[in-house]
């Protein structure tokens, strides 16, 4: 095939060649299942590096787009993430840190100088293009999906048609240089980054001169729409996070807008809030149930509006709903480290227990609150009450962290050590600075998207609650960032013992309890391949879902979405072995397609695990523990 051939589909089929990615990353055995041998690590490598991205091909059947804005905004908020301890290595040195090759960057020019043949035929296959383009004869275009090229006049005026079909020509082609230059894994990560964004930024969508509809809009407002646009701009940038604003500040109040579900916070101390939810049925499940949300984000991402609101959804179908609220760290708590929450998940459970009568909890962990909790889990085996657990829930949480993503390839123990030392010196680590790194992982997204929007057509970002929430980062402290790193760095937690909790060593092959796992689809940065491994590193039964959408919109999935959908293993899950193979294509190529929302899988999966029904209590908390404040509680509101 030519190389102009090979521009043209890669353009007209997908924006982005893909990165070279796991398929799956190393298959534990247990007792001991998190023991890894050299002739599997070696077998998984090769896996990797033969196998097609199945995300890619699931997503092609799973994971479609409608071209309203609503879903614009949506496809939107499934780039956001909650901050994970992988990219907090660079918020020491900020995000523009992560565009500096280093040796990666000699790598990549000593790689095309071996291949100077290759590089040749590109060339001479980019300079044929665009000749097709000049004349005319060009069959590039974008993908149709890809809302910046919406405007007719991309494919009904030739000047602009030839813009886009240069820009298109030249992107290709630069991607397609680091394709031929032969990298390894995190090198070629690394490189795949800075490209791409350069791509991107690149865009004539983004300059005023060039975008048919900014042009119009200026002419329309008589220049109306860059002075506003400036305005904008110079807010949005005088303070962190030096980004463009995906929403208003005041576009919603939290307590009155979104995190309204009734409940009373029933603790309080000083790392975090317990908030109980009034239950919304006449009978209730005995076993009561501890959401343990992320550390760098506020609670509320699973109590959104009415009708999107996970917490909302449990208590209508029978759970007793607990949620742990952290507080916003300062200087003054720079010393909580990994043990002051793990130690918290207990007392939050403690708190469960008492309040309903019951020695059972169900636990469900997300993101960086799902590691800590899957850490406690760990410590409470060791010390024999893991029956304190009735079943356990993760989403879009990652504990091995090999090839976990671009992520994982950004990651350096230089950068590491120079970030936790900032922190250190600062008693903390700032949210805000973590939502500039994020938001260039996803530069379309989450950068161009609102550059255009809110600079050139000089309009107000849409109210969304999610981009709200992403909006709304709280801190970290000096110790747990510090603690985060060294797990990521020596990806500890997969291999037994190397990591500890209050005092004991963390083994994942020592957790039997139940457990159900959800991942996005369409997850850039905890990958579901990697969610997936969970599997393999736990001891016990262990039912894998694989969600549509990403990261954030997988978690906000309610019922009623007639696209919702969610794979999963016809068995249901089970153990590692035949019902959860190490490898993540022949999970998938087995997986059965479910119509609707995990939700409700999971609502009847943890009914079987929450022992019998009971009346709803009269009141919320109990002697011990009385109600101090309504849902959704103080610390909420730290800034």
């Amino acid at each position: 095939m030519s190389t102009t051939a090979e521009t043209e589909r890669a353009v007209t089929s997908k924006k982005k060649p893909a990165a070279k990615k796991s398929a799956r990353t190393r298959a534990p055995a247990k007792k001991a299942p998190a023991r890894k041998t050299a002739a599997r690590k070696t077998a998984a490598k090769k896996t990797a590096a033969a196998a097609p991205a199945p995300a890619q091909q699931a997503e092609g059947r799973m994971h479609a787009h409608d071209e309203s804005e609503e879903s614009a905004e949506r496809d939107a908020s499934s780039a956001l993430a909650t901050p994970l301890d992988l990219l907090l290595a660079n918020a020491g040195s900020g995000p523009m840190r992560r565009f500096v090759p280093g040796m990666s960057g000699v790598k990549f020019t000593a790689g095309l100088a071996r291949h100077p043949r290759v590089v040749a035929r590109r060339a001479a296959g980019l300079a044929t293009e665009l000749t097709r383009v000049g004349v005319g004869r060009s069959r590039l275009a974008p993908d149709e999906k890809d809302r910046r090229w919406s405007e007719e006049a991309w494919a009904r005026n030739p000047a602009f048609k030839r813009t886009l079909q240069s820009y298109l020509a030249i992107g290709a082609a630069a991607r397609g240089l680091v394709d031929d230059a032969g990298l390894g894994w995190g090198d070629d990560q690394r490189i795949r980054f800075i490209v791409d964004n350069l791509v991107e930024a690149a865009a004539p969508s983004n300059n005023p001169f060039l975008n048919p509809k900014v042009i119009k809009r200026t002419l329309d407002t008589g220049g109306g729409n860059l002075v506003a646009g400036g305005r904008r701009f110079v807010r949005d940038f005088a303070t962190a996070p030096r980004v463009p604003s995906m929403v208003e500040a005041d576009a919603f109040e939290v307590g009155r807008d979104i995190a309204v579900t009734p409940g009373a916070v029933v603790l309080r101390t000083d790392v975090f809030e317990l908030i109980q939810y009034t239950p919304q049925t006449p009978q209730v499940r005995t076993v009561p149930m501890l959401i343990v949300p992320p550390t760098i984000n506020k609670y509320y991402v699973i109590d959104l509006a009415e009708q999107r609101s996970l917490v909302e959804h449990l208590v209508q179908n029978g759970q007793q709903v607990f949620c742990i609220s952290w507080r916003n760290p300062d200087v003054r708590h720079a010393d909580w480290g990994l043990d002051t929450y793990g130690q918290a998940i207990l007392e939050a459970m403690t708190a469960c227990e008492d309040i309903t009568g019951q020695d059972r909890t169900a636990v469900f962990g997300i993101c960086s609150g799902g590691m800590i909790a899957s850490m406690v889990m760990a410590h409470l085996a060791d010390i024999g009450e893991q029956d304190r657990v009735a079943a356990y829930s993760l989403a879009v949480t990652v504990l091995d962290q090999e090839r976990a993503g671009v992520t994982s390839a950004l990651l350096s123990h230089k950068a590491a050590a120079a970030s936790t030392q900032a922190s250190k010196e600062k008693g903390y680590l700032d949210g805000r600075t973590l939502a500039e790194i994020f938001a260039w992982l996803r530069p379309n997204d989450l950068i161009w998207n609102y550059w255009v929007n809110n600079y050139l057509m000089g309009h107000a970002p849409k109210a969304f609650d999610i981009l709200y929430w992403n909006a709304d980062p709280v801190r970290m402290s000096a110790a747990m960032h510090r603690d985060f790193m060294d797990i990521a760095l020596r990806n500890a937690l997969v291999e037994p013992r190397a990591a500890t909790m209050l005092g004991t060593k963390v083994d994942l092959g020592e957790i039997t309890t139940d457990t159900y796992v959800v991942a996005g689809i369409a997850d850039h940065l905890c990958k579901w391949e990697s969610c997936y491994q969970t599997t393999q590193l736990f001891g016990g039964d262990t039912k894998f879902v694989l969600s549509t959408s990403g990261h954030i919109a997988a978690m906000v999935n309610p019922p009623g979405n007639p696209k919702a959908s969610f794979q999963t293993s016809p068995s249901g899950g089970g153990r590692k072995g035949t019902d959860n193979p190490d490898d993540t294509r022949e999970w998938l190529d087995r997986a059965v397609k479910v119509k609707g929302s995990w939700w409700d899988d999971w609502v009847a999966w943890l009914a079987e695990r929450s022992g019998e029904e009971r009346a709803r209590p009269r009141s919320l908390g109990n002697a011990s523990h009385p109600p101090l404040d309504d849902a959704p509680g103080t610390y909420v509101h730290d800034r």
